[in-house]
């Protein structure tokens, strides 16, 4: 406890005496492995959290430090074991290109010009939001060359459901996926984090304790067809209004907590080809989520994790 209060009293004097640049003494936090975690690795880290994401703005400076500590981890974890496979953390030119504007064109950026001055505003160097971008890119490419051969599809009964479908309902679903750890009781860390959304925001509990990639978007997933959301959940959605969230889901990887931020109901004509391609898209994606959430879980224990 004493040296957690030593950690955050420094991280505290850190960010008040630096303005633009960083120029106090960089001081190794942690290590992952032979990886290290430096006092502006974390300043930085924040620095790019909030560039991204409103809701962590919201966060006090304690949440802050621990949210970008775990981010960084996690990232580490990730390059340590990318590079188990590959030679180098690299993707050609035009392909990060396109990777970073769907991946940044949320926040209105369109082009790879607009990337950098986004970030450079920002006081953060695009290179290194790109090199975060591409460890994410190769981890997923990583997890589907592992597991794609073991996602199941049930190609008809997809193709029933579009058939049989005169409206479409879509939801608009915030998520948080959890764990527990050693002693953890999931009614326990449930009652946390449901306090978390009650006193603040749902998003502010997604940054707070997911484990999933959208945590740093607040949990955000977006709008998902019906027709692609599994029967479980589905079941579960459908006891719902907007506004109101799930209790914890039991899925692979953890405990699956959404909420319905919006839905909505569309009855045109349905072009079978095209929305089997989607919904199918869909859901191996989120059985690969699953099987990347599942991976990093089990690699983690390999890994030395020291706080310095």
């Amino acid at each position: 406890m004493y040296k957690k209060l030593i950690l955050i009293l420094f991280f505290f004097n850190l960010i008040f005496f630096t303005s633009n640049s960083l120029s106090l003494e960089n001081k190794i936090l942690f290590k992952v492995d032979n990886e290290i975690i430096t006092s502006v690795d974390i300043l930085k880290e924040i620095q790019y959290l909030k560039s991204i994401n409103e809701e962590f703005k919201k966060a006090s400076n304690e949440q802050a430090l621990e949210i970008s500590k775990k981010s960084l981890i996690k990232e580490k974890i990730k390059k340590i074991e990318l590079l188990k496979f590959i030679d180098e953390i690299k993707l050609d030119e035009n392909t990060s290109e396109k990777i970073i504007i769907s991946y940044f064109s949320r926040l209105g950026i369109n082009s790879k010009k607009d990337f950098e001055i986004y970030f450079l505003n920002r006081d953060l160097d695009p290179g290194f939001v790109e090199n975060k971008i591409i460890i994410e890119v190769l981890w997923n490419q990583l997890i589907y060359a592992k597991f794609n051969s073991s996602v199941k599809i049930d190609e008809e009964s997809i193709k029933k459901k579009l058939i049989n479908k005169k409206k479409q309902e879509e939801f608009f679903i915030s998520e948080i996926l959890f764990n527990l750890d050693n002693g953890e009781k999931l009614e326990n860390k449930y009652k946390i984090i449901k306090k978390i959304i009650d006193e603040k925001s749902f998003g502010q509990a997604a940054i707070l304790y997911s484990s999933a990639d959208t945590s740093n978007n607040g949990g955000e997933i977006g709008w998902v067809k019906d027709t692609a959301i599994s029967k479980n959940i589905m079941n579960e959605l459908n006891k719902l209004k907007i506004g109101q969230i799930t209790r914890p889901l039991v899925i692979p990887g953890g405990f699956l907590i959404i909420k319905i931020v919006d839905k909505r109901e569309v009855e045109r004509e349905i072009n079978l080809e095209e929305e089997f391609k989607i919904v199918k898209q869909t859901t191996i994606n989120e059985q690969l989520n699953q099987f990347s959430n599942l991976y990093f879980n089990k690699i983690k224990k390999n890994f030395q994790i020291n706080e310095l």
